[in-house]
């Protein structure tokens, strides 16, 4: 056998923890295999995605013992935001984790993300905090007359906001949302949203995912494209972004950047995700490194390189969905696999609306005949 290459673990048993068990802990958990990695996961769903591919402990996230078993990892990873604050502190000290704890504190909070991302030097939509009765008065008209109100913690794929035009919808909305803490930020009127994953190692490599552009559907990701349609100059100054925030917060692991790209390329930074996305699903297919592999080296300390597919590529979520009748609306999956370019990647979990059940992948010969191909796809996917 090969030794391992010097200043590299690569080539020994590794084991890595990741707090979370869904189905992006099942795509880590895949992609780790190849290098040798076996992997942990703590997740309280009896049917994790993550459990037919890793070691599944079935307890809550603050469990002592289930924290017991992932310290005693290589490392440890999240798959998601909404882990308790709590988790991490029980392994402080005890392992690496990475992201760190921090990290996730400052990404799970609309208001603290904004406010660190400023001062990284990036910028972000107007926003107002909104934490008491007194916020609300003046707020909308200082934002720019129009926002949506987002809770500041918790919420994803358009849940936890709501768009407000008047100061009334606005009252109305926090009434909403149980007057919990809230971000109110203003409307930005932008071309494209598009995003980028940033790694570093504790070593200190920084590498770099692609530039993709998503488009979004009932505030649920619809479909990402790589590669994204955007001015010159704008894949470079989102890497530069992604370099500022991941140096100003210490990062260690992976991070994905989600941007408004402004007519003529300028970019706001809209929300930071401190793990893998789902816009970045598509980097499995096509060829090259995927997201998956970049977050497992970077939390192990592993040689680490920019990843991004070597073909266009796009993907498009696969949402349960209900008809009028209220039964469950199936993809056409046989056509879907009678087209060509097309790779399935299904989650394992039940069916309910509005949930992501899996996602299609595309990969085609060129630029143009990626969008044609995703256009015939779309329709038969509900």
């Amino acid at each position: 056998m090969t030794p391992p290459t010097s200043g590299t673990t690569l080539g020994r048993d590794l084991t890595l923890g990741i707090l979370g068990g869904g189905q992006l802990a099942q795509m880590l958990a895949l992609a780790a295999l190849p290098l040798g990695v076996r992997v942990t996961v703590l997740e309280p769903d009896a049917q994790a995605p993550a459990r037919l591919c890793a070691r599944h402990l079935h307890a809550p996230y603050t469990d002592a013992g289930g924290l017991e078993q992932l310290a005693a990892c290589d490392a440890v990873t999240l798959e998601f935001e909404n882990i308790p604050v709590e988790a991490l502190a029980a392994l402080e000290g005890r392992v690496p984790v990475r992201p760190a704890g921090a990290l996730l504190a400052r990404s799970k909070h609309r208001a603290r993300e904004k406010q660190a991302l400023r001062e990284a030097g990036a910028t972000t939509a107007p926003f107002e905090i909104i934490e008491a009765e007194g916020d609300l008065d003046g707020a909308l008209a200082r934002v720019g007359g129009r926002g949506i109100l987002k809770t500041s913690e918790l919420g994803y794929d358009g849940k936890g906001q709501a768009r407000v035009n008047t100061d009334a919808e606005l009252r109305a909305a926090w009434d909403d949302l149980n007057r919990v803490p809230c971000v109110l930020e203003g409307f930005v009127a932008f071309e494209r949203e598009v995003s980028l994953a940033v790694a570093r190692t504790p070593s200190g490599q920084v590498a770099f995912g692609p530039l993709v552009e998503n488009v979004h559907r009932d505030g649920i990701l619809r479909a990402s494209v790589y590669p994204a349609r955007v001015p010159d100059g704008t894949g470079a100054r989102a890497r530069d972004l992604a370099r500022a925030v991941a140096d100003a917060w210490a990062l260690e692991g992976l991070i994905t950047l989600e941007f408004f790209q402004l007519p003529g390329g300028d970019l706001l930074v809209n929300e930071v995700a401190p793990r893998v996305h789902n816009s970045g699903h598509l980097t499995q297919d096509g060829g090259g490194l995927s997201q998956f592999e970049a977050q497992v080296r970077a939390v192990l300390d592993l040689p680490l390189s920019d990843w991004a597919p070597l073909h266009p590529t796009a993907m498009l979520n696969v949402v349960g969905m209900d008809g009028p009748d209220g039964q469950p609306l199936e993809p056409d999956w046989a056509a879907i696999d009678a087209m060509s370019g097309t790779r399935v990647h299904l989650y394992h979990k039940a069916h309910r609306h509005g949930r992501k059940v899996g996602h299609v992948n595309l990969v085609a010969p060129d630029a143009d005949t990626l969008r044609a191909r995703l256009a015939s796809l779309e329709p038969l996917v509900p």
